[in-house]
């Protein structure tokens, strides 16, 4: 068996001179490290993908700058804990002493409201705040705070970075250290890490942990093959950056459009559990509502469109409730994608017809000239007629008669196909 503590934690750096990349940010003569080592920091978020030392990065400048440290989890945490942690930071404010360091991780998770909380305690250096996210700040935190910090990009590690990991796991962790081990192929692990240093690191205890309880050879060779069998076998990885993000969100859409619930939920789950953007998965259920349900139930759409809002103001956790009902209501529903074709008709006619006239009775007629070139003559009104309808043409003379919206099989679409047929009988064919 291995250690209990895991091994990212076990080889977590604890100062600059261990940090592996980054070297734009905290390498000799950086931005960043110039900062660190005038020893008079702002107000900054970490911007990269996961995995890349934001939080230990956030640790080593406190531990250098002899700060207090707070951290929260924007996962957990709600505007209660924020005002707890800061009234904690005020206790620790003593003459000349320099303020605490709030670091936060995954702070796009925060809503309006819970950023909020954060503002007056940032703008009266009550505290030093430090951010973390993967996602893009100036889409996901409020403008007042953004203003009042500095933006760093993190990069994701590079191979060779990733590889110097590997290697420094080896020698330095006491426990891989005292085993004999080869790393033969070092490919597999490293597509697995995703460029993340956390998965790496689980990647590889994995695999030595399965290779001590499979092998009586006192030396462990490690090879591609090893990895991919041991790390599948044993590890539900989601890479939200990588090739299993579009794989799972693959498979969450094609089950909704299969309209199976249960398999919806299962892989919403697993973007959940993989901390995938609760906004990226509402974004991707409205997109479904719209092409995969359209008008077979067009409250789909508002339904999605009213979990993409809920889940800003909600937050997180709550919000996978959201999620779920929403994907269960939508995986459940009577399916048509009538409307997608129609606009993929239209455009594929426009494109092949070109920019046909319109109809001189469709016309807007704004001066007397116009009116007298006949623009917007013998235009019926349809709501002076029985029915608010009347039989007109409204398409270009070239193209008169071609049906662009063919209505669905479900039920509610066999009713329109039912109307249709009945009013533009001898102008649409519709039977």
């Amino acid at each position: 068996m291995l250690a209990n503590q895991p091994l990212a934690e076990r080889l977590r750096p604890r100062e600059l001179t261990e940090f592996s990349g980054q070297e734009h940010l905290v390498g000799p003569n950086s931005v960043l490290r110039k900062v660190i080592e005038s020893g008079n920091i702002h107000s900054f978020i970490l911007w990269g993908p996961p995995g890349i030392g934001k939080t230990t990065l956030a640790g080593i400048i406190a531990i250098a700058l002899k700060r207090p440290y707070f951290q929260l989890s924007a996962v957990h945490s709600g505007v209660k804990d924020v005002r707890e942690t800061i009234e904690k930071a005020k206790k620790q404010q003593f003459f000349n002493q320099p303020n605490p360091i709030l670091f936060i991780d995954e702070i796009h998770r925060f809503n309006k409201s819970q950023q909020d909380s954060l503002l007056s305690a940032v703008e009266q250096g009550v505290i030093t705040l430090i951010g973390a996210t993967t996602e893009n700040p100036s889409f996901e935190v409020i403008s007042p705070l953004l203003s009042r910090c500095q933006v760093y990009i993190m990069k994701p590690l590079t191979e060779e970075d990733l590889i110097h990991l590997i290697d420094k796991a080896l020698k330095k962790d006491s426990y891989l250290a005292s085993l004999t081990i080869e790393i033969q192929e070092y490919e597999a692990l490293i597509r697995i890490s995703g460029g993340d240093a956390r998965k790496l690191y689980n990647a590889l205890e994995l695999v030595v942990s399965s290779e001590m309880n499979e092998t009586s050879s006192e030396k462990i060779i490690i090879t591609n093959a090893k990895v991919l069998r041991h790390v599948q076998k044993n590890l539900a990885m989601y890479d939200k950056n990588g090739e299993q993000h579009y794989d799972i969100i693959s498979a969450f859409i094609k089950s909704m459009r299969g309209s199976d619930p249960n398999a919806s939920v299962y892989w919403l789950a697993r973007m959940v559990e993989g901390g995938e953007d609760p906004k990226f998965i509402a974004r991707r259920m409205v997109i479904l509502a719209a092409e995969d349900i359209g008008l077979a139930n067009p409250n789909a759409l508002l339904i999605a469109q009213t979990c993409f809002e809920a889940i800003n103001v909600i937050g997180w956790p709550e919000s996978r409730i959201i999620l779920s009902e929403t994907a269960i209501y939508l995986a459940s529903s009577q399916k048509s994608n009538s409307s997608i074709i129609a606009i993929d008709t239209a455009i594929e006619l426009v494109r092949k017809s070109g920019d046909l006239p319109v109809p001189l009775h469709l016309r807007n007629a704004p001066t007397n000239l116009m009116k007298d070139l006949g623009y917007g003559k013998e235009y019926k009104y349809a709501h002076s007629f029985s029915g608010n309808f009347v039989k007109d043409n409204f398409l270009p003379e070239d193209i008169q008669g071609t049906v662009i919206y063919d209505p669905g099989t479900n039920i509610r679409e066999a009713e329109v196909r039912k109307k249709l047929a009945s009013i533009w009988k001898d102008i649409y064919k519709y039977d």
